[in-house]
């Protein structure tokens, strides 16, 4: 896949200059998308990126399905304490998440932007972002208390649309375990295949993931749970299935974020399960 830049430039904030992105503002480009990912093992065959690359190249689909959206830096280390039983993992403290998540709104608060919306791409990051919303939104409502703040936070929903996409693609939707496996590498597959090691997919902990699995990834850490890392089968990835996996969950976020910034901001949250 082509870098983002080469896409389109202008759905960048930092690839713009601040009388590009003044001018956006005075426009009516107010909204903003912030991807916020993680930097954390992923199996024998993907790199530690994933999450964060991912994330990047799902903002970009996000903004580009809202219209007159840009897509702020990716927060690219998230909450990864569950897989720090694997080396090279980086993890951050809740707390701190949510201060550079509350400096990031207030700048853009600040600069004119009306709503921001928070798009985990990274499991350990769904939970954090769902409790922290309420205050963010204190936070940005001080510097202007018209704009909106809201996270995308269904995480069971998003592994389930992973599991009907490659299903209807591949036939292989029982390979779909929410971590590693064949819908996140088919994804990387398509945005970075340079960092891909195909040859060293192989199966990890299979089954569907659900509420107890995800208790369990929290509570025992992942290594415990699978000794690869690995939730699902990554066997069978392909790079065409990822695009339609990123374009599909590109547009129900969108769609969320549509129907959630129109009515009480208080309700700025999706449902779903926890973290995985």
């Amino acid at each position: 896949m082509s870098s983002p830049a080469d896409l389109s430039e202008s759905f960048f904030l930092e690839q713009l200059t601040w009388p590009e992105v003044e001018l956006a503002i005075t426009r009516g480009t107010t909204t903003v998308v912030i991807p916020v990912g993680a930097i954390e093992q992923h199996g024998p065959h993907l790199p530690l990126s994933v999450d964060a690359d991912l994330g990047t190249a799902l903002g970009w689909r996000v903004a580009r399905n809202l219209g007159d959206a840009l897509v702020a830096p990716t927060i690219r280390v998230g909450c990864s304490e569950h897989h720090m039983g694997f080396a090279g993992t980086i993890s951050l403290e809740v707390e701190t998440l949510e201060a550079v998540c509350r400096d990031y709104c207030v700048s853009l608060a600040r600069h004119g932007f009306t709503d921001i919306c928070l798009i985990p791409s990274h499991g350990g990051n769904f939970s954090p972002l769902r409790e922290m919303v309420p205050r963010l939104q204190e936070a940005v409502d001080q510097v202007d208390d018209g704009c909106w703040v809201g996270a995308y936070t269904d995480l069971l929903g998003l592994v389930g649309l992973w599991r009907l996409v490659v299903e209807e693609e591949l036939g292989l939707g029982a390979r779909v375990g929410g971590h590693a496996d064949i819908a996140e590498a088919s994804q990387m597959l398509h945005v970075n295949a340079d960092l891909v090691r195909v040859a060293r997919a192989e199966p990890g902990r299979v089954g569907e993931l659900d509420e107890s699995l995800v208790e369990q990834v929290f509570r025992k850490g992942l290594r415990a749970i699978t000794s690869n890392g690995i939730l699902g089968d990554p066997r069978g990835m392909d790079a065409g299935v990822g695009e339609k996996l990123l374009e599909a969950v590109a547009r129900v976020m969108a769609e969320s974020f549509r129907e959630d910034a129109e009515p009480d901001p208080g309700l700025a949250t999706r449902g779903g399960s926890d973290r995985a």
